[in-house]
């Protein structure tokens, strides 16, 4: 079998809305997630216009990386981290999105951040908007439903590419930016928040307002890859899928169309764009039978044209069923669920765990875009449980990430090119879609619970070590 390449990118993955705490320290503005209440599986978080007195707000603490951001880099190299993928808070550097000069502090942080990467020879891996805009830009222009927002992006990487030239090699433009696709992409991740929105689950859609506020992203992606390079060619530009595999439930053919039509508009519309530089054919009929019109400006095509990533990212953690017709029990996942597949089983979440799913998913990216891939974020969630000796024995996460990463080398023989790999929340941290500490993804236990309270202790757990002998051994010793 053919091995992972020798400069392979092992890490780990984070998120700065969910794991820096911080919220209004050092000049740092409201991003979107900011604005976002605690929820748990059965209860949706909730979305507040104005910060509520007395609310728990997940974000505003997390695992207060800000402070703790030397232990943890120190905690990852120990683990023998080769990369670290991270985002920037766009409102550390530009707190209300509007500012034409940025917030010298929030720049100062990630010097700091950065030049402990590298004291360790780290490389970052840079998420430049991670689910977190500036909450200004959602009062001012409802997100990215307003093109203005392409302007003050544009601004925003203007600063950190010149100020981090030096320090970040890697960067990735939007993260899922398919989660644009969906209803609750709306606020998530467009900064989209239309009247009568407060369940982040159940938002008020306005599809023609999502794939506009889409479309600006995607400009947005194109014009930040451009910059970078025309002025700095050392840099590697990637874009960031929430890549949900899907099978048909049966053989026939209804399931079978239906299958291929959401992965085009799900999967494979976003990543269409921003590798291959226009918009597919298939999204004709879609936007004709959805009443969407998208507004172009002039030159926006050349702008994709011209802003082609140099690497496909994407998040992988599960695969669902999809019928014509649904009937049958459903499962949850990542953005989206589907009809439960008979032949896998699930995590607590009700995630199904499909190993042989990433396989076949490098594979069609692949065959599709003939680029360099990374799998940028997997895992699993599961409550740990402190032992009396003070342990943590997450045996199930271990088989879990093993199984994946027999599967990763099983694409590679097949003829992938895969440069990297970087787990999802390496250290625990905040969930994005309900906010909850108890779903726990990290080697590295974190002292923080649900209702905020905790003391924020870092504890290694049993993956902790197992993840160190993969590295160490390229992936051999699983």
């Amino acid at each position: 079998m053919r091995k992972l390449r020798g400069d392979f990118l092992w890490g780990g993955a984070t998120a700065a809305n969910q794991f820096e705490g911080a919220w209004n320290i050092d000049g740092k503005g409201p991003s979107t997630s900011d604005m976002c209440t605690n929820g748990t599986h059965q209860t949706p978080k909730r979305i507040t216009r104005e910060i509520e007195e007395g609310t728990l707000y997940p974000s505003h603490e997390a695992i207060d990386f800000y402070h703790h951001y030397k232990e943890d880099i120190a905690l990852f190299a120990e683990m023998g981290f080769k990369v670290f993928r991270l985002s920037i808070a766009w409102t550390r550097i530009f707190p209300t999105g509007m500012e034409t000069e940025p917030n010298e502090a929030g720049l100062k942080f990630y010097d700091d951040v950065f030049d402990e990467c590298r004291k360790y020879g780290i490389e970052p891996l840079v998420t430049i908007s991670h689910y977190e805009m500036p909450y200004g830009l959602t009062k001012a222009y409802n997100g990215w439903a307003g093109r203005e927002c392409i302007d003050h992006f544009m601004r925003y990487c203007e600063v950190i590419f010149e100020r981090y030239k030096d320090k970040v090699k890697y960067w990735l433009t939007f993260n899922e930016i398919n989660a644009g696709t969906m209803p609750m992409g709306n606020f998530l991740s467009l900064g989209i928040l239309n009247d009568g929105t407060e369940n982040f689950t159940d938002q008020v859609d306005i599809p023609q307002l999502r794939y506009q506020g889409l479309h600006h992203q995607f400009v947005a992606s194109a014009k930040a890859v451009k910059l970078a390079h025309q002025k700095y060619p050392n840099f590697l530009m990637g874009n960031m899928i929430c890549f949900m595999t899907m099978y048909p439930n049966s053989c026939n053919p209804d399931d079978i169309l239906e299958t291929q039509k959401q992965m085009q508009m799900r999967n494979w519309f976003c990543s269409d764009i921003q590798v291959r530089g226009e918009y597919p054919s298939y999204a004709e009929r879609f936007f004709e039978e959805n009443n969407i019109q998208i507004q172009m400006e002039p030159g926006d095509e050349e702008i994709l044209k011209e802003g082609c990533v140099d690497f496909y990212t994407f998040s992988y953690y599960m695969s669902n069923c999809v019928a014509k017709n649904p009937t049958g029990e459903e499962t949850s996942g990542n953005l989206m669920g589907g009809l439960r597949n008979p032949y896998l089983e699930s995590s607590e979440w009700g995630w199904q765990i499909d190993p042989k799913g990433l396989r076949y998913t490098l594979n069609a990216i692949y065959d599709r875009y003939q680029i360099p891939l990374m799998v940028v974020e997997n895992g699993l969630g599961a409550k740990d449980k402190i032992e009396e000796d003070g342990s943590i024995q997450d045996d199930y996460r271990i088989d879990y990430l093993r199984k994946h990463i027999e599967q990763m080398k099983e694409a590679v023989a097949d003829g992938v090119d895969l440069m990297g790999y970087t787990p999802w929340g390496c250290i625990d941290l905040v969930s994005a879609s309900t906010g909850e500490m108890a779903k726990r993804y990290g080697f590295i236990y974190v002292d923080k619970y649900d209702d905020g309270t905790g003391t924020l202790e870092r504890k290694k757990k049993k993956s902790f070590g197992w993840y160190k002998k993969v590295i160490a051994s390229n992936g051999e010793e699983l």
